[in-house]
């Protein structure tokens, strides 16, 4: 089967999103510091591949529409779900005998629990937080773009990404390491982490406006129509 410039882009996109999202929250769990300005800016190393997401949802949403970006994060929710529940269950079982031995240099028993299996709970809090920001993502964004028709791209995609992404930070941040950090911590953690989340999506919408460009103008694919997201919208409310 032959697949159109259109399919090829989407699957494409989906492709690079999941790994993005498994990837992060297989690193999520490590903690990094910045030293800036006399005080050291503590975020975690899984949010390297988030701007990339940001980018990507953006870019779904205005060619695809909302019924398709919905569809694709419960699918990047289900892969992410899907990654730990192998992982657990390659955890559970048992390890060949010359693996427990003192001359043993492979991975062992502990190295895969620590990377693996001891961070359920980051790896819940984490897509529990991707779930629920995604779907407010979502829903500024194609509000936003009701509001200004197909102009102003930069609003709906910066400013769904700073809402949705505040609310991720907060939700994650004390679904994981709430009761870990004094309150002191944990507003450090959380305001390091959205303002550098912050930072980051004001700076990748050249990109955003750069890769519109080149899906028009290279791949000749057109946004998703707004008259077709409104039809979108009014179906979601008629099923609500």
């Amino acid at each position: 089967m032959k697949l159109d410039a259109r399919t090829w882009l989407f699957v494409t996109l989906v492709a690079v999103l999941v790994t993005c999202l498994v990837v992060g929250d297989l690193v999520g769990g490590k903690l990094t510091g910045l030293h800036l300005f006399g005080r050291e800016w503590v975020f975690a190393v899984g949010m390297l591949s988030f701007p990339v997401t940001f980018v990507l949802t953006d870019i779904i949403s205005e060619f695809y529409g909302r019924t398709a970006v919905r569809r694709v994060t419960l699918i990047a929710f289900s892969m992410v779900a899907l990654t730990f529940a192998i992982a657990y269950a390659a955890g559970a079982m048992p390890w060949a005998s010359f693996t427990q031995s003192e001359g043993w240099d492979g991975v062992g028993e502990l190295h895969f629990s620590t990377v693996f299996t001891q961070a359920g709970r980051i790896q819940l809090s984490s897509m529990t937080a991707f779930l629920l920001a995604s779907l407010v993502d979502i829903s500024v964004f194609f509000l936003l773009k009701r509001l200004t028709g197909n102009r102003m791209l930069w609003l709906r995609a910066t400013g769904s990404t700073a809402i949705s992404q505040l609310f991720d930070t907060v939700l994650i941040q004390a679904l994981a390491f709430g009761d870990k950090l004094t309150p002191g911590e944990y507003i450090n953690v959380v305001t390091t982490s959205y303002l550098i989340k912050l930072v980051v999506a004001i700076g990748v919408t050249p990109i955003i406006y750069g890769l519109h460009e080149l899906i028009e103008r290279r791949l000749h694919i057109q946004p998703a129509p707004l008259d077709s997201e409104l039809a979108q919208a009014k179906t979601h409310q008629r099923d609500a």
